[in-house]
């Protein structure tokens, strides 16, 4: 699309327009740069008609809009907040809703969380109505993002030739025959203030070749006045799908292209037909799989049969591209909002995909899904941080041992805010691993602490004194969980109207925040914490407890021992019991697990809440009460043991043989990393079987890693356990490792 005229219609028109201080025909002008996606011009009109009235909802509004058009993700929050507290959504009901999503994509999720849930009451009329059911989605994926921003993966970010990313827009990019493709909204004139000049300002596609170094313009396939983007290439190379948008007004429509190759040459550009390129719908974004022996097309299209938005579609491709079948969609993973940029890696069998309705950290996020025979789907998984980031991240794939993800995040190069536009990023697995240092991992464990979990009242075995259980917490936590609409209903005893309707929000919004999100958090938790205890180590759990004020104090305190109990019980049937030997100081590896039970019973309870047995709505069922009857897990302690032995990170101290294909001679390793400056000197290694030897150095050099090797003289034919004692000079205390398998 041109802007040459419209930035001749600026300079031209601007001293009459504003010389004439007419606020009418400057919001008209604004009116209809935004029609047709010019937001910058809008913006500067709309800008120019606050200094006449700054107060106008409608204008207001529309500056809101323009900002989060162009990706503005503050000042849109701040002009949205402005809109909703004048209006409160009674002139434009998204209002409330937008905030709360510019809030999450700035990443205040404490601030968007608390946004989510009153707009759940304020849209709480009509919950079927998508206003609702976005507001309850984001509240719930605020939620996980508060955890997940915790993990992040290590990966090295990789520098792009310059001549990649632009201070406009790179995505759809794909690596083939050593070349890189990728779409790209730059101009090939503009001013030092970043006006555009040229007369054909679209998407095209352009190849950088990595051997030469060179970029061009696909201008084969490039079109005049058409956005050209998201290229794929068939199983065999022969075949080049792309899409051709036309723009009217704001809006898109596209299709899906194939081109044929040969020799290095783009031939025989033809349209899909109408069973990939449905009449009255916009079909974009191909990609190229082979799922179960099949060529398949995946794509993406918003058919008045789908579920709303963008959705991902899939086909399979017959006769070398010459027929295609019936689409069908993906609806295991698709949603009321979009779901985009597919890609199919061959080898896993994964898709890859991004979308602004599962759980995520902003605004579109990467996941993946595998995809199994008869094309079932699994529950789409986040591929968190540094992939995904509060902005909009999209168009993932991978090479080699290289990913690469279109993001709007900041660090992109830019026009006219941080935010504004994408580039191409690069991310690779690092080669070499330093694991951290052990106070580096206890840092992190109690990073996410406390881990909180919740309890019915009077509950495990409800008017008992005793101070111990045999109930698990999980089976507290789903008859809890069953309990929400009792609890709505109790709590809302008496009220009608909003009240009720707030009430019951209220009620449902601590189930997910509370509730639920502490099982969420306990097993994110307690993985984390197997993978300290595998290594050898010797933990200490601080756990607390609390209760309601509803009983008298001695009562209390012995209920709180009673729901730590419940918590040690899961630990103990968790991950197939291997919580057990180390609370029970029989592992393999010598580690430990301790518990710390502080039960406070009610005295930490917040006095205001209701101890009155005849107001139950109070005292039982209220957020109030509710809130008061829990355990956290408050801290994680390393049992210090001695110097030497603390100084030496193991990457893991216990090898199941299940977990790996072990053959005849090969051998079992146990990564060591000496955290020391000193190299330390093996004095001798005791093993408990005649069918391990040790194969390796006794050395471990200082501040740097060291593999220990066992080989076994014959494989097991039953079940195996072999404890290996590793005595390091000056440390009485040995390092313990263990073989188990069959």
């Amino acid at each position: 699309m041109s802007r040459f005229f419209i930035i001749c219609c600026f300079f031209i028109g601007n001293s009459f327009l504003f010389g004439q201080n007419d606020y009418k025909k400057t919001t008209a002008f604004a009116d209809e740069q935004m029609a047709i996606g010019n937001y910058n011009y809008a913006l500067l009109f709309y800008q120019q008609a606050m200094t006449i009235d700054s107060s106008a909802y409608e204008l207001l509004w529309k500056v809101s809009l323009c900002q989060q058009a162009l990706k503005n993700y503050p000042k849109a929050a701040y002009y949205f907040a402005k809109v909703y507290v004048k209006e409160e959504c009674r002139i434009y009901p998204s209002s409330l809703l937008n905030w709360a999503l510019m809030e999450k994509q700035c990443g205040n999720y404490e601030k968007a969380i608390e946004l989510f849930k009153t707009a759940k009451k304020k849209y709480a009329k009509n919950k079927k109505d998508y206003l609702y059911l976005k507001s309850k989605r984001e509240f719930e994926s605020c939620l996980w993002a508060q955890s997940a921003v915790k993990d992040t993966t290590t990966f090295d970010l990789l520098t792009l030739p310059k001549e990649v990313n632009s201070p406009f827009s790179e995505f759809g990019h794909l690596i083939a025959n050593n070349r890189l493709y990728f779409s790209s909204l730059r101009a090939d004139s503009s001013t030092t203030a970043d006006e555009i000049l040229s007369s054909d300002y679209t998407n095209k596609l352009f190849v950088y070749d990595c051997e030469k170094p060179a970029l061009k313009a696909v201008n084969e396939l490039n079109q005049q006045s058409e956005h050209v983007s998201n290229g794929t290439f068939s199983l065999d190379g022969k075949r080049y799908y792309f899409s051709r948008c036309i723009q009217d007004s704001a809006q898109y429509s596209c299709k899906i292209f194939c081109a044929n190759i040969s020799k290095n040459s783009w031939n025989n550009v033809t349209e899909l037909g109408e069973i990939i390129n449905a009449p009255n719908s916009s079909t974009s974004m191909p990609s190229i799989g082979a799922v179960n022996g099949q060529e398949v097309l995946f794509f993406c299209s918003n058919k008045a049969d789908g579920k709303g938005g963008m959705d991902i579609y899939y086909a399979t491709i017959k006769q070398n591209g010459n027929q295609y079948s019936k689409p069908k969609a993906l609806n295991a993973i698709n949603s009321p909002d979009n779901e985009v940029t597919p890609w199919f890696d061959n080898k896993t069998q994964q898709l890859y995909f991004s979308s602004s309705w599962w759980d995520g950290f902003g605004g579109l996020d990467v996941f993946s899904t595998k995809i199994s025979d008869g094309f079932t789907l699994e529950t789409p998984k986040n591929r968190g941080i540094p992939v995904n980031s509060c902005e909009n991240d999209n168009y993932y794939f991978e090479a080699g041992d290289s990913l690469f993800v279109s993001s709007n995040r900041l660090g992109s190069l830019y026009t006219n805010n941080p935010t504004c536009c994408s580039d191409i990023f690069a991310f690779q697995i690092p080669k070499t691993f330093i694991p951290p240092t052990k106070k580096e991992t206890f840092t992190e464990l109690n990073r996410r602490l406390p881990v909180t979990l919740y309890f019915h009242n009077d509950i495990p075995n409800p008017k008992s004194t005793d101070p111990t259980t045999s109930i698990n917490y999980l089976s507290t936590y789903n008859d809890y969980m069953a309990l929400t609409e009792t609890y709505k209903e109790e709590y809302a005893k008496g009220l009608t109207g909003d009240a009720a309707r707030n009430a019951h929000e209220d009620i449902e919004s601590f189930f997910v925040e509370f509730v639920a999100k502490g099982v969420t958090d306990f097993n994110l938790f307690q993985d984390l914490l197997l993978e300290e205890l595998e290594k050898g180590n010797h933990i200490q759990l601080n756990i607390r407890g609390f209760a309601s004020p509803l009983a008298k104090t001695d009562y209390n305190v012995n209920l709180t021992k009673r729901r730590i109990q419940s918590l040690i019980n899961q630990l103990k049937i968790s991950n197939n019991g291997k919580f057990i030997p180390y609370l029970n100081a029989t592992a393999l590896n010598g580690a430990r697990l301790l518990i710390n039970e502080i039960p406070n019973g009610e005295y930490a309870a917040n006095k205001f809440t209701s101890d009155n047995p005849n107001d139950s709505k109070n005292s039982i069922y209220s957020r109030a009460a509710a809130i008061e009857r829990k355990i956290e897990i408050q801290s994680v302690e390393l049992i210090q043991r001695h110097p030497i032995l603390d100084s030496i990170q193991l990457a893991q101290s216990i090898v199941y043989l299940k977990n790996v294909e072990l053959k005849s001679n090969d051998p079992i390793n146990f990564v060591l990393f000496n955290e020391g400056k000193q190299n330390i000197s093996i004095d001798r290694i005791e093993i408990s079987s005649n069918n391990v030897k040790f194969t390796g150095k006794k050395l471990l050099n200082g501040a740097s890693q060291t593999t220990l090797s066992f080989q076994l003289n014959d494989l097991p034919t039953d079940k195996f356990t072999c404890t290996i004692s590793v005595y390091l000079s000056n440390c009485p205390i040995p390092l313990i490792l263990g073989i188990m398998g069959d």
